[in-house]
């Protein structure tokens, strides 16, 4: 398919009456386009040019015409990445630099284009690789396509006039706010449906963020963290914070799902506004929260992120800091709340050490008070216990 577009690759094809259709001879080769030209509409300067498409057939010697359409933008987007692994290469297509770099490691691109696209990458691939400028066989290791973004069920399209200006919301909101919102909305292979309230709903958690670090910072520098020294209450946020990175981490390295990633910050926030403890371990574990709630945001978010770690006490910019790692000691629960049934209906809780067995777990639900009340008159049938999560008490 070729295109009547000035800046596309030129199609090394002369056309002679007599000869009929050749290719441009190899030491012609490549055919550059001039760069004196005068754009004036949508069509190509070149085929006003003489100077460009006149020539002589390379077989008789007679007057011919230098081909004027241009490839497809997917004949030159189909390799420009391996292209890329060598900008200053101007002896080869490519070097062994290509072999280093390659194969790409992660493709993402939109749903309708990049099917078609990766078909015509794949062709340039192999093709490249049977030519002896490639050792590997597939263009790309991974592949991620994006869903679209709709307006009240339909895709955005300036032709059926639906589109949203970025710029309008950027102008009222910050342009942080809405990359959460586009990221949030929904997972990034599905369709994005356009909200003007989900917007001010991103703007309303990255006001509560900020207002939390804020306050926080306010009180002074936090002390040092003593992982040792903390109770209960401490201890299960910090607990929280280590399995929100957890998730996270996962979420974002290995699933691609942005939208959860950010749920997952979001529930953290809501845990760390019930957390009320100005101790000084208890503003260290904040102080810890609020760093590690900051770097996982920070991609997503990158200027009020900046912002608020300065606010934080650092002094290095945020883009510069490594993404934090969650502490598998901050995972382990030294107690479980365990729900405890009388016939399938929830009768009471009662709190154990996490590695208890089955028979503790058994008597510390018949011995909780409100639970013995609907054991009276009864006879205990069976006792079903799940470790960790609940207990059944089947009367009869």
């Amino acid at each position: 398919m070729s295109r009547q577009r000035y800046w596309g690759c030129p199609i090394p094809i002369i056309h002679c009456p007599d000869c009929g259709d050749l290719p441009v001879p190899e030491d012609q080769l490549p055919v550059l386009l001039p760069e004196d030209v005068e754009l004036e509409g949508v069509g190509s300067p070149i085929k006003k040019m003489p100077a460009f498409y006149e020539t002589s057939c390379p077989k008789c010697g007679g007057k011919a015409e230098r081909e004027t359409d241009t490839f497809d933008t997917f004949f030159e987007s189909s390799w420009y990445y391996a292209r890329f692994t060598g900008p200053d290469n101007e002896t080869s297509m490519l070097d062994q630099r290509a072999n280093y770099w390659l194969p790409v490691d992660q493709y993402i691109g939109g749903i309708e284009h990049a099917v078609l696209h990766l078909l015509y990458a794949r062709f340039f691939h192999k093709l490249m690789r049977d030519a002896g400028l490639l050792n590997s066989d597939e263009p790309f290791t991974r592949l991620l396509t994006q869903g679209m973004v709709l307006k009240d069920g339909s895709k955005m399209s300036k032709s059926k006039g639906n589109t949203v200006d970025p710029q309008e919301l950027i102008n009222r909101y910050g342009a942080d706010t809405v990359r959460l919102f586009t990221m949030f909305a929904a997972p990034p292979e599905q369709s994005l449906e356009w909200s003007d309230s989900g917007v001010e709903g991103a703007y309303r958690f990255l006001k509560r963020l900020w207002k939390a670090v804020q306050e926080h910072a306010s009180k002074g520098a936090a002390p040092a963290l003593d992982r040792d020294q903390l109770d209960a209450a401490q201890r299960a946020l910090r607990r929280k914070v280590h399995e929100t990175i957890q998730k996270v981490s996962d979420d974002v390295g290995r699933r691609y799902t942005f939208n959860t990633a950010i749920a997952a910050n979001m529930e953290l926030l809501n845990e760390l506004a019930r957390f009320q403890d100005d101790s000084d371990a208890g503003r260290a574990v904040l102080q810890e929260a609020l760093e590690s709630t900051v770097l996982m945001l920070a991609p997503i978010v990158p200027h009020i992120a900046h912002g608020l770690w300065q606010s934080l006490g650092h002094g290095e910019a945020v883009v510069d800091c490594r993404w934090p790692e969650f502490d598998p000691a901050a995972l382990v629960q030294e107690n479980a709340e365990i729900v405890v049934q009388v016939n399938g209906k929830l009768r009471g809780r009662v709190t154990v050490p996490a590695q208890a067995d089955r028979d503790a777990i058994e008597a510390a639900a018949l011995a909780d008070e409100n639970v013995q009340k609907f054991l009276v008159g009864g006879t205990l049938r069976k006792v079903i216990v799940v470790p960790g999560k609940l207990v059944n008490l089947v009367v009869q």
